[in-house]
């Protein structure tokens, strides 16, 4: 498997330069590097990476909460790196769901495994979401019938209410979302074929 792209969203150079460095000794693949919300934006537009190192203070009027915030709909994880953080800025940091979060100065062990832990857990909460949709949506698309059904054992009609009998058809098509299609079973098939006759009237051709 190939070790992930990562796009580095950091305004000191020295430490946007460390950062390239140690990523790229370890294998990762660095997609690029700015300081800035909009750079950051636009960057993983781009480049889809897949996972963003985000410092928390970039230059700009958009910070990196913000610039996380606003690339959530593409679904990248973002790790928050920062040197400092106040209750406030932690709490502002959480509502952008992050993966990680690295203070600096940042050791490269660190830094390593918050990546793997970070992509990971990504992959598993993108999976976990993907099944509870398909979950819900099979659950929309179906209806259960539960309990016993009285049906008669002449016409095979079953009965919905007190005094209400329908045919198998009709029950079925009002209580799920299953349509209707007639054939002939084959023993049924051969036995309109050597009998005619025996065909009830409104079946068959």
């Amino acid at each position: 498997m190939s070790k992930p792209r990562i796009l580095i969203v950091e305004d000191e150079a020295v430490t946007a330069a460390d950062l390239h460095d140690e990523l790229t000794a370890r294998g990762y693949e660095v997609i690029g590097t700015t300081g800035t919300a909009e750079g950051a934006q636009r960057m993983a537009d781009d480049g889809r990476p897949d996972l963003v190192l985000m410092d928390i203070n970039i230059a700009g009027s958009a910070d990196g909460i913000i610039a996380a915030s606003a690339m959530r709909g593409l679904e990248i994880p973002v790790i928050f790196l920062t040197a400092h953080y106040d209750e406030r800025t932690l709490e502002r940091a959480k509502l952008a769901t992050p993966v990680g979060y690295i203070t600096k100065p940042f050791e490269a062990h660190q830094l390593a495994v918050a990546i793997e832990i970070g992509i990971t857990r990504h992959r598993s909460d993108v999976e976990r979401i993907w099944l509870a949709r398909e979950l819900e949506k099979e659950r929309a698309e179906l209806k259960m019938l539960r309990g016993l059904l009285p049906i008669c054992c002449c016409c095979k009609k079953i009965r919905a209410a007190a005094d209400q009998w329908q045919s198998i058809e009709s029950y079925i098509a009002g209580h799920s979302d299953a349509t209707f299609t007639h054939t002939y079973c084959p023993a049924c098939a051969k036995e309109a074929m050597e009998h005619p006759d025996s065909i009830p009237k409104g079946q068959g051709n």
